[in-house]
């Protein structure tokens, strides 16, 4: 008779529970603590395994990052970024679509989470869209595209989770991810053009800058909106120097970047009262239970992938699909953008990597490059009609149809995809600064 053993039986209990609308952690519990059982361990060994999985110094990284994030879409941070940039390059062509994905490239290097920053700044940037004449469907997916980024390009909490199962250095999974980052960044610039008819005449600054100097020469308010930014937007300089400079691991980078933005708003810009601090507090650790809980359920789930030997099993599988590598590849990167669509990008990982890692070592594919590969596979997972949940955040933000905004989101979809093509053709672009640093 034909027996399918625990570890299966756990991976197939987990997408029914998720089919259930069960929450992703509890699925990723449930199912564990079932297969535990099936096995024959005893499931007093649950929590001590939970333990161990959290208690990385690395993941730490996590909830700071989140809280500074937050904290520098609560201080109006991130408003008088996007003020600068629509001075700077918003009479260019491409007006206010330009801007935005400028700021989405920018806002990268604070949040590190793809849908905190739909909603840090996407209600600014698609309002400032719609006013340049773009519709506001494509205003939201270009939004929801270059927020996907944020997990790719540093600091970016995808890299931080993937260097802790991988056991990759976290600062050279970071250098990586800049150029390639940057690379998906450009090619989104190629989708504007096909946003339909946009209104013609001069971009409007109405909302989105003080008004005190929205009427001011071109010289004197791009200087002003320089002054008034000039903190928001040294974060990353402060956040990546610190690390490629050795002065701080990416780990206490986030710290300081927390530190930093509570300094910004307190002490320059006076934005922060103490209802604003515990708001930023309330919502930061909100966020940060919900991946950490992930992440404990995820390290208990692993070690029954780990146990049962489905690393062996599936592995083995994927290997003898084909001899040629990149069928493989092939593969593994279709499974990561469909999962993507339906879980987050952390999740993702610790049920994937530890079957994907094996087959990494097997076929000699380097891991920095690799780990950047995985990002941006998940990055566009994010926003890929008809469930990324970029597309959820947006539709909640906007009060807009998910389906109207995920028709907008397909010529991003599209120029991503060519990314990702490419970024998988030419590991070189990945390791370049890599190599150059060293």
């Amino acid at each position: 008779m034909f027996e399918v053993d625990a570890g299966t039986q756990m991976v197939v209990l987990f997408f029914l529970l998720l089919f259930l609308r069960v929450p992703v952690a509890f699925a990723l519990g449930l199912s564990a603590v079932y297969a535990m059982w099936q096995i024959g361990f005893g499931l007093d060994m649950a929590g001590d395994l939970i333990a161990s999985g959290i208690a990385k110094f690395s993941l730490l990284a996590i909830p700071f990052f989140i809280l500074a994030g937050t904290l520098m879409g609560s201080l109006g941070i991130a408003a008088r970024m996007i003020a600068f940039f629509r001075i700077l390059v918003g009479g260019l062509p491409g007006g206010m679509g330009l801007v935005g994905t400028v700021v989405c490239l920018f806002w990268g290097a604070v949040s590190g989470s793809g849908p905190a920053s739909v909603a840090a700044i996407g209600p600014l940037i698609v309002r400032g869209m719609a006013a340049d004449g773009y519709p506001p469907a494509f205003a939201a997916g270009l939004v929801c595209a270059g927020a996907g980024l944020s997990i790719v390009i540093p600091p970016s909490i995808g890299l931080v989770i993937y260097g802790v199962i991988a056991e990759t250095s976290i600062a050279d999974l970071f250098t990586a991810a800049i150029i390639p980052g940057l690379f998906m960044g450009v090619l989104m610039l190629l989708a504007l053009p096909f946003a339909g008819a946009v209104e013609e005449g001069s971009p409007t600054l109405k909302g989105l800058m003080p008004e005190a100097y929205a009427d001011l020469p071109y010289g004197r308010r791009l200087w002003t909106a320089f002054l008034d930014s000039f903190w928001g937007l040294m974060t990353p300089l402060v956040i990546l120097g610190g690390i490629y400079s050795g002065a701080f691991t990416p780990t206490e980078a986030a710290i300081v970047a927390s530190v930093y933005a509570i300094l910004v708003g307190g002490l320059i810009y006076r934005t922060l009262t103490v209802k604003g601090l515990y708001d930023a507090l309330t919502a930061a650790s909100a966020s940060s239970a919900v991946v950490m809980l992930v992440v404990a359920y995820a390290s208990l789930f692993g070690w029954v992938v780990t146990v049962d030997d489905l690393i062996g099993k599936y592995s083995s599988i994927l290997l003898g699909l084909s001899d040629n590598e990149w069928v493989i590849l092939l593969v593994i990167m279709l499974i990561l953008l469909i999962a993507g669509m339906f879980m987050d990008a952390i999740t993702i990982m610790f049920i994937t990597l530890p079957i994907f890692l094996p087959v990494m070592h097997e076929l000699g594919w380097d891991p920095i490059w690799f780990g950047v590969l995985v990002m941006v596979n998940l990055a566009i997972g994010l926003f890929t009609p008809p469930v990324g949940i970029n597309l959820y955040v947006a539709a909640n933000m906007t009060g807009m149809p998910l389906e109207k905004i995920a028709r907008g989101a397909v010529p991003f979809l599209a120029t991503s995809l060519v990314g990702l093509a490419v970024i998988a053709a030419f590991p070189e672009m990945s390791r370049f600064l890599v190599d150059a640093l060293k």
